[in-house]
């Protein structure tokens, strides 16, 4: 563990205030390592998208969404671009209908401001008026922040595992059930109710949410929709397009400007 990430762990153990916020800012393919610390973290991905990779599957956290963590949960972090990080560290128990499980949440006008704001005031230790409202407010908003199906769940089964390793190296929209099935010497029947035991997800929900983890990152880096669609294996736009609705409620080009559908 590096000397400025045992640094900032030591900083969160021992500040005081239910909540204590910081930034970090990290190059392209900067790798944080398994770690693990007493207070929850909403984590906001500013700019830049982040990978989060616990024991229970990888989470991905594009720009402009936040990612919490349980406290004591170990957790890795690889950065997909520049990331611009804003953190919130939450002391257990210091609110009511708190998270208590690990997920993608999409951030509000309200939260972004909340949190740049409690950056700049790091802890609220001592304080009061205007920097312990601040801090309250972010306690009363996280349970009212949305979740994103953003996980991505992977089985413990080595044949299964393999299969989802390479479909997250190259999504493809062609493979179907009985391909899997038949790479595992399974029924299609057994090899349904093996992946969705393993993995709390169908095969077609999993491989979708694999596809968003591909796009969305390319998307974010300003990569044209037909050129992402085209490379993802779709045979056409509009096929890419109602997948990514289904999934997120907005076409492609509606969703990366934050507008929904309709």
């Amino acid at each position: 563990m590096s000397d400025d990430l045992q640094g900032r762990l030591d900083w969160i153990e021992t500040a005081s205030g239910a909540v204590v916020a910081s930034a970090s800012d990290f190059p392209d393919g900067h790798r944080v390592t398994p770690h693990r610390h007493g207070r929850a973290q909403l984590l906001h991905a500013l700019s830049g998208v982040v990978m989060i990779s616990t024991g229970q599957g990888r989470w991905m956290v594009p720009a402009d969404h936040a990612m919490w963590i349980p406290a004591g949960v170990e957790h890795a972090v690889d950065m997909l671009g520049l990331v611009r990080m804003r953190s919130a560290y939450v002391l257990q128990g210091a609110a009511p209908d708190l998270p208590d499980t690990l997920r993608v949440l999409a951030m509000t006008d309200l939260m972004r401001s909340l949190i740049v704001e409690a950056v700049q005031i790091g802890t609220a230790e001592g304080t009061a008026g205007r920097a312990a409202a601040i801090m309250n407010l972010i306690l009363l908003e996280i349970p009212n922040l949305e979740e994103r199906p953003f996980a991505l769940p992977f089985p413990a089964d080595p044949r299964l595992a393999a299969l989802c390793r390479r479909f997250v190296t190259t999504p493809s929209p062609h493979a179907t059930i009985d391909d899997w099935a038949a790479a595992c010497g399974m029924s299609r029947r057994s090899f349904t109710r093996a992946f969705l035991r393993e993995t709390g997800l169908s095969l077609s929900v999993w491989r979708r949410q694999a596809t968003l983890f591909a796009a969305l990152p390319r998307l974010a880096d300003g990569v044209p929709v037909t050129t992402v669609a085209l490379d993802l294996g779709y045979d056409s736009v509009p096929a890419f397009t109602t997948m990514f609705r289904r999934m997120l409620g907005a076409s492609p080009r509606r969703y990366m400007r934050g507008q929904p559908d309709g």
